[in-house]
């Protein structure tokens, strides 16, 4: 019991040190403006994501799972009818024919399955989003 009460102000000590420089060092990295992350442009959201290899043909459409690898995806199809068959919190991926360069992705409501909420489009060979609408 004796050895507990003179700890506790060891402790004590401790912990408001490294509380004090912790906040210091936080306080001094905001004041000296935005953080390399913030500096570096678009997030991975404005990304594709698709390794190239795994993008349907032009003129063909692929659901794609966001997360799941690209080996266990569905395979790319006909682009009939495709909505049906695309779960909640995936994309349909589309390569128009007459533009190579680019990638159409119709993101799927994340809980109603086969309800497109939105339309992106990508730079195939980069990946970066181009427009979203």
């Amino acid at each position: 019991m004796r050895f507990v009460r003179q700890l506790a102000p060891v402790l004590a000590l401790l912990s408001a040190t490294a509380c004090s420089s912790f906040s210091s060092s936080s306080t001094q990295s905001s004041a000296s403006g935005p953080t390399p992350a913030a500096r570096r442009g678009p997030s991975t959201a404005a990304r594709l994501g698709i390794p190239p290899g795994h993008l349907p043909a032009p003129g063909m459409c692929r659901v794609w799972v966001p997360g799941k690898p690209p080996g266990h995806q569905a395979r790319p199809r006909r682009c009939e009818g495709i909505e049906r068959g695309a779960p909640a919190g995936s994309w349909i991926v589309y390569r128009p024919g007459r533009d190579k360069k680019v990638v159409h992705v119709r993101v799927v409501d994340e809980r109603r399955p086969g309800v497109v909420v939105r339309l992106r489009v990508y730079d195939a060979e980069r990946g970066t989003l181009i427009r979203e609408s």
